[in-house]
């Protein structure tokens, strides 16, 4: 049989992969284990040690596949004339035997361009592309694909058939690459978490991929398109390609919510790639703890653009002249510092370069110095002495409580949380940053109550970008200084030594020792961490003060940007793509790429939400499906006293359909807890994913809020009262707005294979 003869040939080769992957993984254990008993007799000897153990950790760290396959492909490349062509076999890492001849290539290297790119019509010289099915280090499948000659000949191997199916692919002639490995992927239970996509990424998807590290990629996909597996696979092939240059400036990928990034915090590790850093717009901004969250119209007002200029003017009141004339004591004499010596620094303060808090030490020298002059002239008669010199007596001057009292009132040392929580709380303040910049209206929706001490302040998703942008006016309020690292030769890095023996426990004591007396440096709040590249995934969902917090995060204007315009949900999204790189990259003119093709939602999914994507974004079209999931979306419309119990059969009949896959109920946000309990009282295991104490997304069945469900899949979903949801943001609360329906459009397209709705409310007109 020629498929047994196939896995057969593969799993031999699999087996000789496998050992050649064990002896690299011993050589690096044996690098390791040398540098760990090296002698060290100085400090370039502990330089060099460190590099080797670094390097035999790193690539340890490279090796552990887990129970992942070590390849998933093979390429053959046709003869040229000269005997048979080449042959590749592709995998998630490069492997070599002892010999150093290559086994294994890895899937970013140029060669295994065509495993992705190739097909019938620019078949890039293969002949034969293989997709290879390997579980617990086992063949359990092979699909091979065959592209003709220049002559339209398949060169077919004695006895062999194609083994791709056509089965659950929707027609419409897409080049799919590896169709049925594809459908394999897509037909399986999800997880909970995002899985990489190595083994089935397409044409389209490949060329994004590799496109160059400078300059700004926009990234445009409906659901189902893989822009954020895409966006993340990009960022391991940068890494790759870049290794020299990222590793040193970093690599930073955004995402919309916590619950976002622990459904895609294991893509990258399962790529070998751990250094990149994950985080919220709000997690970038350090030690504000985000426990609120803003009305739609407050969170609207706070992420508009104006809000910079109101910032800066709200810092520009507190800099300011004294009121009075104030007595400094100096010694047995009073000096006195006028109100119009403090107005004349102030405005000349106001036009030196830099930030508030590096200005105000400016204040205070020029100031102390004027009165230290004035109290020479007065009371020192012999200016020959040193100790009145005017340096020191401005320094003491300096020093008095009286003076410092006068500074603090003049130009006070602040924070961003200070300079936000003052303006907030205080109406005059607000009204005189905001006049002419906001309505009297928004001034009063910026308005709350002062809280009594800084714990107390409840800052929401918005503030934080405040912050960070008050943060960048008034500046650090402190230098940075050296922070010593304790020397406990007990414990190196939180392991113990105890568990180490000989030479081992010695080497170990003495790494201890070297980093007891290293130093690092403290960075302030106020002094951000910049990154070579940077993904933002959801990104429509970002407001402009958003976006301002991630370009000061851009330190060399490389920049991956994926979202879908047609799931913009936030009261504070960008209007559109232009409004967007406006702000974040004004002086750079993008690449764009749109992803057209929806690799995981069924065309049954896509076409019933088709209308609700029309008449909330009519200029998007949807995106085109490759496959069919062989079941229509149900709509069950019940009455009030009927729901309850509907929702949870409802519930029940898809978590049977699926199992063992994973279920989401996705209602408006205000009704999640009181859904999670009415379906815990029917028998259902449902959880919050966002409570900590969880599964997470995880638990067989959750229950979200379509206002955090992008990004996510399931390979079920029950939509509730999608009118409620359809109707977000409406002043009347009776009719759908564009938002809402996007919101909507997020909900409808989450599943992989089954939708419901139930509702005992009115549709929405777009499912009617």
């Amino acid at each position: 049989m020629a498929h047994e003869r196939e896995i057969a040939e593969e799993q031999e080769f699999l087996d000789l992969a496998l050992g050649a992957l064990d002896h690299m993984r011993q050589g690096a254990r044996s690098l390791r284990d040398s540098a760990a008993v090296a002698n060290m007799r100085g400090a370039g000897d502990l330089v060099e040690r460190d590099v080797v153990m670094g390097t035999a950790l790193h690539r340890l760290d490279q090796l552990a596949i887990g129970d992942q396959s070590l390849f998933f492909g093979r390429i053959d490349y046709r003869a040229n004339g000269h005997g048979t062509g080449d042959t590749y076999h592709v995998g998630r890492l490069a492997v070599s035997d002892e010999a150093l001849n290559p086994l294994v290539i890895d899937w970013r290297a140029p060669v295994a361009e065509a495993f992705y790119r190739a097909t019938g019509v620019e078949p890039l010289g293969l002949s034969r592309r293989r997709h290879v099915a390997i579980r617990a280090n086992e063949v359990s499948g092979v699909e091979d694909e065959y592209f003709a000659d220049a002559n339209g000949e398949l060169d077919l191997p004695e006895g062999e058939v194609r083994s791709a199916t056509e089965e659950g692919l929707v027609d419409g002639g897409l080049a799919l690459g590896g169709p049925g490995a594809l459908l394999a992927a897509l037909g399986r239970a999800r997880t909970g978490r995002m899985g990489d996509i190595i083994a089935t990424i397409q044409g389209e998807q490949d060329q994004i991929i590799r496109s160059p590290l400078a300059g700004v990629l926009l990234v445009q996909g409906g659901p189902g398109t893989g822009k954020t597996a895409v966006a993340l696979h990009r960022a391991a092939y940068l890494l790759f390609t870049h290794r020299a240059t990222l590793e040193r400036q970093g690599v930073l990928v955004v995402g919309p919510n916590p619950l976002f990034l622990n459904y895609i915090e294991n893509v990258l590790p399962s790529l070998g790639e751990s250094g990149v850093t994950l985080s919220t717009i709000a997690g970038l901004v350090t030690n504000v703890e985000v426990r609120a969250v803003d009305p739609e119209e407050v969170d609207q007002l706070k992420g508009d653009l104006r809000m910079a200029k109101v910032l800066a003017r709200a810092l520009r009141t507190r800099e300011r002249a004294l009121r009075h004339d104030v007595e400094i004591p100096v010694g047995r004499a009073i000096v006195v510092l006028r109100a119009r010596y403090s107005a004349e620094v102030v405005e000349r303060a106001r036009r030196r370069p830099g930030n508030h808090n590096q200005r105000r030490s400016a204040v205070g020298r020029e100031l102390a110095t004027r009165l230290a002059h004035e109290y020479r002239d007065r009371f020192v008669h012999d200016a020959s002495e040193e100790v009145n010199a005017v340096g020191e007596l401005a320094d003491l001057i300096r020093s008095t409580p009286q003076f410092k009292e006068a500074l603090q009132r003049i130009w006070p040392r602040l924070s961003g949380q200070e300079l936000l929580h003052d303006l907030l709380g205080a109406p005059a303040l607000l009204k005189a940053a905001g006049r002419d910049v906001l309505s009297e209206k928004e001034i009063e929706l910026l308005y709350r109550a002062r809280f009594t001490s800084s714990e107390e302040i409840a800052w929401t998703k918005a503030d934080a970008a405040l912050i960070d942008e008050a943060r960048v006016l008034v500046g650090p309020r402190r230098r940075p200084r050296p922070l010593m690292k304790p020397n406990d030769p007990g414990v190196l890095d939180g392991v113990d030594l105890d568990a180490y023996s000989g030479v081992h426990r010695a080497a170990a004591l003495r790494e201890a020792k070297r980093l007891a007396v290293a130093q690092s440096q403290e960075l302030d709040e106020a002094e951000f961490v910049t990154y070579g590249h940077i993904v933002v995934d959801e990104a429509q969902d970002l407001s402009p003060m958003e976006l301002r917090v991630l370009k000061r995060r851009d330190l060399t204007g490389s920049m991956t940007i994926v979202g879908d315009m047609g799931q913009a949900t936030t009261a504070s999204s960008s209007a559109s793509w232009d409004v967007l790189l406006n702000v974040l990259a004004p002086r750079r003119t993008p690449s764009r790429v749109d992803l057209t093709v929806s690799y995981r939602t069924p065309e049954e999914v896509l076409n019933f939400a088709a209308a609700t994507l029309m008449a909330a974004t009519p200029e998007l079209e949807p995106p085109r499906p490759v496959r069919r999931a062989g079941t229509l979306p149900t709509v069950k419309k019940v009455s009030e006293d009927e729901f309850n119990s509907a929702l949870v059969d409802l519930t029940r009949v898809e978590i049977d359909a699926v199992a063992p896959g994973r279920v989401a109920v996705i209602v408006s946000s205000k009704r999640v807890d009181e859904i999670v309990s009415t379906l815990r009282e029917g028998g259902l295991e449902a959880v919050d994913p966002r409570d900590q104490d969880s599964k997470g997304l995880s638990a067989d069945l959750v229950v979200l809020a379509a206002e955090g469900a992008n990004g996510l899949e399931f390979d079920a979903v029950v939509v509730v009262e999608p009118g409620q949801i359809a109707n977000r943001g409406a002043l009347d609360a009776t009719g759908a707005t564009p938002r809402g329906l996007r919101t909507l459009y997020v909900a409808l397209t989450r599943p992989t294979r089954r939708l419901a709705i139930v509702a005992c409310k009115e549709l929405p007109p777009t499912l009617r």
